[in-house]
């Protein structure tokens, strides 16, 4: 038996932001979400994250 409790998720606050992106990373975007519970928004998101966490990353070794 399971003592997890079930939470209601807490949505974060979004701004909806128009940019345009090349064709052939939509095509690559649209390839690998294909098949998955994943839309072309949160895909791009986490990348935007990785991408910020990379570079947080490569500035604190760059202080040292």
């Amino acid at each position: 038996m399971r003592n997890r409790k079930f939470k209601i998720p807490a949505i974060p606050p979004t701004t909806n932001k128009s940019i345009r992106f090349p064709n052939d990373v939509i095509s690559g975007v649209e390839q690998a979400i294909e098949g998955k519970e994943c839309t072309f928004t949160a895909f791009v998101v986490e990348a935007v994250r990785v991408a910020l966490s990379d570079l947080e990353e490569a500035g604190e070794e760059n202080l040292k």
